[in-house]
């Protein structure tokens, strides 16, 4: 009976709302705006750093297994 109890109040506070801090949140625009060329290279180098290391581990995969 304890475990239930137990697993019951687990459960009670993780449906409870919970309360959410305004601090964080803000309405005004951004202090510097972004250009399109700020972007695009923000993208590339995400995809570069990320991807692709990734990609040349996936395609390499049977190479590393036969080691």
């Amino acid at each position: 009976m304890s475990g239930f109890n137990r697993t019951f109040n687990f459960l009670r506070t993780t449906l409870r709302p919970h309360i959410i801090s305004n601090v964080n949140i803000s309405t005004k625009p951004a202090k510097h705006v972004l250009s399109t060329g700020e972007q695009a290279i923000a993208m590339i180098t995400l995809f570069a750093t990320i991807l692709v290391p990734s990609g040349w581990i996936l395609s390499h995969l049977e190479d590393y297994k036969k080691r």
